[in-house]
């Protein structure tokens, strides 16, 4: 199967008119970047949490139940971010962060077609969190003056710290067989 990229449907498009040419072209060119040309096969993946697992609507219903707390609680430490986010730079670390995984994760599955593998997911966790478990403990707010934003800081960095285990396991075994 010839792997086509997104451009060449484009090119071969031919538009009499030049005025409509140049905007049907660029609408078409951007409206590719929406529809995967090479898509992946889900069918050939289980439905899980393991790296090489799909994590999507059925592989949560397949995740042991502490997992799926875990990843609540991961999920709800990052949105209470926003409660910090317009004194402390930390959080705007970590809401960007979160934002930044969201961002590349939506880029991978929906628009080059990687289908969303728990391993996939941990590296764009690793890609988009970095930075932010950098600036907490390079700052270490979580050792000033007991508040709830150290409180938060010292959770936040737990959190991300704790799925960095499972994620840099992930990871490597995503990369290393795709």
């Amino acid at each position: 199967m010839k792997k086509t990229t997104f451009i060449e449907p484009v090119m071969k498009l031919k538009i009499s008119q030049p005025t409509y040419n140049k905007t049907a072209s660029v609408f078409l060119m951007l409206f590719s970047f929406l529809v995967p040309l090479n898509s992946f096969a889900q069918e050939a993946y289980e439905h899980g949490h393991g790296a090489m697992q799909l994590f999507d609507e059925q592989g949560m219903k397949n995740t042991p139940q502490w997992v799926m707390i875990w990843v609540y609680f991961m999920l709800a430490s990052f949105a209470a971010s926003l409660f910090f986010v317009k004194d402390h730079v930390e959080a705007r670390w970590v809401a960007g962060g979160f934002l930044a995984g969201v961002v590349l994760m939506t880029i991978g599955t929906r628009i080059l077609g990687i289908p969303p593998l728990s391993g996939f997911i941990a590296l764009m966790h690793i890609i988009g969190w970095t930075p932010a478990l950098v600036v907490l403990v390079k700052k270490r707010p979580f050792m000033g003056p007991s508040s709830a934003f150290s409180i938060w800081a010292g959770v936040m960095t737990a959190v991300i710290i704790f799925s960095f285990i499972f994620d840099i396991r992930d990871a490597a075994i995503f990369l290393s067989n795709y």
